[in-house]
């Protein structure tokens, strides 16, 4: 009797942002398209791959950790991700790794698995289905819109690590997306370096799916994905006047009232110092206006703390900027000095101690702010997506606020029938600094 060899296993290591998990997604499944075993462990993996994050010192470090950790479990590994793109870094500290590949370079990720473990591809029993493996729950993913940004941030090496905006075709978005649903997805988290400026760079062509013509611009991307009756989550929204427009699209509950924006900062000065809009003031007037529009409008932002010649008055104007927007959810950081980043050749850096107080009271300020806006959710019914149920019953949720891992939960009561991946009502009967808590509607 003939025995079909064992399929070759590969152990995947995957670091960084969502945009980094679906690079990720995507080299697993052409690995598992080709017949190769995808694990999670280094033993009995017959290589390793470890896709990097090199945004800021503090990544790099995790990255070059990661490495070496595959290197003395397992022995044979194969680099790619952001920190791929300087090998001269990983081969420096790691000369044993077997090839290194920058980001999003798929083919080359293939042709170094190839050289080192040819495939065994049995095209009867590997099959992927249309939506790809991927590494978030059934219930919930990222849709990458489009690759690298055109922006030139002093504090900044996106560009540098991924190059240039390059946009996907509405189309292909819009069949992947399609794709996800079909395969029981309830919510699509749609993420870029900058997702209001898709499109762009292909002059806002329009394609056709499915007989159906449309732009590759922000908001006809958002009206055909608002018609999945998905949530629809905008992840790494720039403040361009055009995101005016899908405002409606919220208020009228086509897409999840929420908007992730990086203002990184709220002082004209260092705003400049960053090459960031600088035109602070009239953001908080424009968060006002849409919340006339779409009461229920949660902003996400993230803010860095510390950056070269930051003044006690800079960071005030973040402070009362926070308070005066009431910026729902808020992601700190201190400054990190990152090499190729121009900020780096900037003077008056500042001091690590003065960057862990500012950090420490940007938080207070952004709990005292999320506990005062989440009070004013207790007592509503409304609409949560299950992401977990506890031992004992007790249901970990989200709601259409709520961002998965980076932003808060509900907590509901248990009560039968609820299975993850669910959509339910629930009532909203407290609320602490970031999550809520609540029953059965």
């Amino acid at each position: 009797m003939n025995i079909a060899p064992a399929s070759k296993k590969i152990g995947i290591v995957s670091l960084g942002c969502p945009k980094a998990l679906v690079d990720s997604e995507r080299i697993i499944t052409k690995l598992r398209a080709e017949g190769y075993e995808i694990t999670g462990t280094y033993e009995g993996a017959d290589l390793v791959l470890v896709n990097t994050c090199g945004f800021l010192d503090s990544a790099r470090a995790e990255s070059l950790d990661a490495i070496g950790e595959a290197i003395r479990e397992n022995g044979k590994v194969i680099v790619t991700g952001c920190l791929g793109a300087e090998p001269d870094v990983i081969m420096a500290e790691h000369p044993k790794v077997l090839a290194i590949t920058g980001p999003q370079q798929y083919e080359n990720v293939m042709a170094a698995v190839h050289e080192v473990l040819p495939p065994k591809h049995e095209p009867f029993q590997d099959l992927v289905p249309a939506s790809g493996i991927r590494l978030t729950p059934r219930h919930y993913a990222y849709l990458k819109i489009s690759e690298g940004c055109d922006n030139r941030c002093s504090f900044c090496i996106i560009p540098f690590l991924r190059g240039d905006l390059v946009s996907r075709p509405a189309n292909s978005v819009i069949a992947e997306a399609e794709n996800l649903v079909r395969a029981g997805v309830k919510e699509l988290l749609v993420v870029s370096q900058d997702t209001s400026a898709y499109g762009r760079d292909i002059k806002y062509e329009a394609s056709s799916f499915k007989g159906i013509e449309t732009r590759a611009k922000f908001y006809d991307l958002a009206v055909a994905l608002g018609e999945m009756d998905v949530w629809v989550r905008l992840h790494y929204v720039y403040p361009y006047p055009h995101v005016d427009e899908v405002i409606p699209l919220m208020r009228d509950g086509k897409i999840l009232p929420y908007l992730d924006i990086p203002f990184q900062h709220a002082s004209p000065r260092i705003l400049k110092k960053m090459v960031r809009p600088a035109n602070i003031e009239k953001q908080a007037a424009r968060i006002k206006a849409w919340r006339e529009i779409c009461p229920d409008l949660c902003i996400r932002s993230s803010f860095i703390v510390g950056f070269p010649s930051e003044t006690e008055e800079d960071f005030q104007m973040l402070l009362d900027f926070v308070r005066e927007a009431e910026i729902d959810r808020v992601g700190v950081f201190k400054y990190e000095n990152v090499i190729h980043a121009p900020s780096r050749e900037l003077d008056e850096q500042i001091p690590e101690d003065v960057k862990q107080s500012r950090w420490e009271r940007l938080m207070e300020v952004a709990q005292e702010v999320s506990a005062k806006r989440l009070q004013t959710k207790i007592g509503r019914e409304i609409e949560v997506l299950v992401d977990e149920i506890e031992e004992d019953g007790t249901i970990i949720a989200r709601t259409i606020w709520d961002a998965p891992e980076v932003d808060g939960n509900i907590i509901i009561e248990p009560f039968e029938g609820a299975k993850v991946g669910d959509k339910l009502m629930a009532k909203v009967t407290d609320a602490d600094e970031y999550d809520l808590y609540g029953c059965g509607a």
